[in-house]
């Protein structure tokens, strides 16, 4: 099932985890020491960038002709509000430009363009899912709690309406988004109180969000109401499929591991390091999708630096490619449409009882365990270096 030694799943030693933990806690200190104007530019020119593109997008929508007019101003709409969410409010809140003192770009002040509201956010993502990703028990975004993504999760009937339940999810994810993360917050608030309070936090927001997108907006477009509530409808619809596959490409593609909740007991920053290389998952990506994406085309370097500005991930990408070289360990990564065809097919095959499965529990493409390898040696003429590590034992299992 899940893995619960992972240095021994990774075929790395204790000294080879402190040191790769050394040589990545190398690569924060060298970009921090590095940080300046170069990058507050680059998020105060998002920010610019992405307010122009919304009010332009708006205008097209309300003063355009015909439907090309309107498909237009919907696009771009629904881009700027992709950029808000990933690129901007996603990295913002995750403290990434917190170092520039800026109470405009401060994670603690930030309110991001959708329905749920930061701050519970904040918890669900950062701590629990970030702090202790993939971990069984512990970590919600495991199929954010609806979706069935690794044989752990055990299966129930209802799972097999779960290739629909994923389309519902994938249209409405931002709503999925603000249940998620009001949970969270209510699971640690201690008493009833506390829990209202979180609960009419997000009641507040939705009001807004949707005051705003359907009933401000249309408002102000006079007589073409219908043309401008479309268009909104539209934009918010595609922003939450375009959210959708950037996250799921990054959590749920074959080689984003799962793991025990004893996998982390008196666990070390270079085991919690190792832990976010082998439980995350890039795709592939030039300049403008790693923008779009909010740079989490890079999740594997986004779960090693959370908190480091995004634009410096391509960057830290070179230098994490050449660390899992040199301790043999995989990179996982591949093409957008492939990265997401294999989470559909995760999805879409866990929806089905284990007894319809082929692979066993141990040693599925969405699931393993240190125990899908038998004996093994340490050293391997054909690995870097003389090391047989984790990416060699795979190559010679397939």
């Amino acid at each position: 099932m899940a893995i619960t030694r992972v240095a021994v799943y990774a075929h790395l030693s204790p000294e080879d985890v402190e040191a790769l933990g050394h040589e990545l806690d190398a690569i924060r200190r060298d970009i921090e020491s590095r940080l300046g104007a170069r990058d507050a530019d680059y998020i105060r020119r998002t920010i610019a960038f992405q307010r122009v593109l919304d009010i332009s997008a708006r205008l097209v929508i309300a003063c355009g002709r015909g439907k090309l007019g309107l498909a237009l101003g919907t696009a771009a709409l629904a881009t700027a509000k992709s950029i808000e969410n990933m690129e901007i409010g996603h990295n913002v809140c995750h403290g990434q430009w917190d170092w520039m003192n800026d109470p405009e770009i401060h994670s603690s002040t930030w309110e991001w363009d959708m329905a749920g509201v930061s701050s519970q956010w904040r918890y669900s993502h950062n701590y629990r899912h970030h702090v202790f990703t993939n971990v069984l028990g512990i970590d919600d975004d495991i199929g954010f709690g609806v979706m069935r993504v690794t044989r752990d999760q055990p299966w129930r009937a209802r799972l097999l309406a779960q290739p629909l339940q994923n389309l519902f999810l994938a249209t409405t994810f931002e709503w999925g988004i603000a249940l998620h993360g009001l949970y969270s917050e209510r699971d640690r608030a201690a008493t009833a109180a506390e829990k209202a309070v979180h609960t009419r936090a997000l009641i507040r927001k939705i009001a807004r969000q949707t005051g705003k997108d359907y009933l401000l907006f249309p408002a102000l477009s006079g007589r073409r109401w219908r043309r401008t509530l479309a268009a909104n409808a539209t934009a918010n619809a595609l922003r939450n499929l375009w959210a959708y596959v950037v996250i799921f490409c990054g959590h749920f593609p074959d080689g984003a591991e799962k793991f025990t909740a004893a996998a982390i007991e008196g666990e070390t920053k270079p085991e919690w390091y190792l832990r976010q290389m082998l439980g995350s998952a890039n795709f592939d990506a030039g300049p403008v999708l790693a923008f779009l994406s909010g740079h989490l085309s890079h999740q594997i370097e986004h779960h090693l630096f959370p908190d480091l500005p995004s634009n410096r991930y391509p960057e830290i990408a070179e230098r994490v490619r050449a660390l899992c070289d040199k301790y043999d360990l995989p990179y996982t990564t591949g093409p957008l449409p492939r990265q997401y065809l294999l989470t559909l097919r995760t999805i879409n095959k866990l929806a089905l009882p284990d007894s319809m499965l082929i692979a066993t529990s141990d040693d599925a493409p969405e699931t393993a365990s240190e125990e899908k390898f038998g004996p093994r040696s340490p050293v391997d003429p054909d690995a870097p270096s003389g090391r047989r590590g984790l990416r060699t034992a795979l190559r010679k299992r397939r």
